[in-house]
């Protein structure tokens, strides 16, 4: 499916690359340019398009190609907005004007999601439930950090500081803590800083799709990565449970990326319950069964929120998730989906924002 979805990219950015220089064309000095020299007025007009391809190998291509696609969409919705125009009314949007227009609208579409993806908001929610819980509790999720995208690590531990203004009793990592170019220094750093965080209950950690990496050229192994959260006190849990409190248990999943992991029913199956279950799962695309099971709260990420419009939207449409971003009601059990705290390869979000989360969990009475 992967490569069948790649190809497809690949064919729209060499269809969108065709369609700007075409239109970088129509400004009206290439195009006069043009009449003496024709072969110099298509250079002309195709240097931005290789300029943002010699960054895409140089330097962050998912970001560059997302870049040039949004910059030929915008050119293609000025292009149209002219033509319904000059039908309706008979009059001429000039090609400098479409041109200058999509190229301020894109940037402004681009520098809002630099914003959106640089600036970490806090998102609250307040949940109660009728267990017999022993005291009402603050959990903080965060997932997605990808270390080295919009956080490196002394980034990341300045938002450790941030959530230690919170006070929680607990904070979750659900998984994608670092990524393929993540560097051995940030992960240390970023390590330390939730190895420093003064909760009730501790901080809990369960692995992502792409912890563990894909491509095998970062400078750490997964060995050292492990080594680096338990040093620093951070609780990995794969297919396992801990008790928090007097009434609550975090469950924790290993990924659907690893190929090897117990069915919620499993994981579920001698748990006590009236315990208030709180499941860390990456994915969130086990609902039925986490339901079925009957978990109380369960917490994800993996979507981004969405990260670049409309790729969630497409997503789910292809029923990669069962949630793209916020909260679901399924039977007695509720999901939270975040858009996290960071986000892979592209450093702006068009469709989402950067985030954690703060739960506060209130019980009878």
């Amino acid at each position: 499916m992967w490569a069948a979805i790649i190809a497809v990219l690949a064919v729209v950015a060499a269809a969108g690359a065709v369609y700007l220089v075409r239109c970088f064309h129509r400004f009206s000095f290439i195009k006069k340019l043009g009449e003496e020299h024709r072969a110099l007025s298509w250079i002309l007009a195709a240097v931005p398009v290789l300029v943002t391809a010699l960054f895409a190998f140089t330097g962050n291509a998912p970001g560059a190609v997302v870049a040039m696609l949004y910059l030929a969409v915008v050119f293609l919705f000025f292009d149209l907005a002219a033509f319904i125009r000059r039908k309706m009314t008979g009059k001429e949007t000039s090609p400098n004007e479409r041109g200058i227009a999509a190229i301020l609208f894109t940037v402004m579409i681009l520098g809002a999601g630099w914003f959106a993806a640089h600036h970490v908001f806090m998102t609250p929610y307040g949940f109660s439930t009728d267990k017999a819980v022993d005291r009402n509790i603050r959990i903080v999720e965060i997932a997605d950090a990808h270390l080295g995208v919009t956080l490196d690590g002394e980034k990341f531990a300045r938002q450790m500081e941030r959530i230690q203004e919170k006070k929680p009793d607990a904070v979750v990592v659900v998984g994608d803590f670092v990524d393929d170019d993540s560097s051995f220094e940030d992960l240390k750093t970023a390590c330390r800083a939730l190895g420093e965080l003064d909760t009730t209950y501790g901080v809990f950690y369960v692995y992502g799709n792409h912890d563990n990496g894909y491509f095998r050229y970062r400078d750490f192994t997964p060995e050292q990565l492990r080594s680096e959260l338990t040093k620093n006190g951070v609780t990995i849990l794969e297919d396992e449970s801990v008790l928090i409190g007097d009434g609550y248990c975090i469950i924790g999943r290993r990924d659907r990326s690893s190929g090897d992991r117990m069915s919620m029913d499993e994981l579920m199956k001698d748990m006590d319950r009236s315990l208030y279950t709180i499941v860390l799962d990456h994915q969130p695309n086990d609902y039925d069964s986490e339901a079925a099971a009957g978990a109380d709260l369960v917490l994800s990420g993996h979507t981004h929120g969405g990260h670049v419009f409309p790729a969630g939207q497409i997503g789910m449409l292809m029923g990669a998730n069962d949630c793209l971003y916020g909260t679901q009601v399924r039977g007695d059990t509720t999901f939270v989906v975040t858009s996290g705290i960071s986000g892979w390869g592209i450093p702006f979000k068009t469709g989402a924002i950067s985030e954690f989360v703060v739960i506060n969990i209130t019980g009878p009475g």
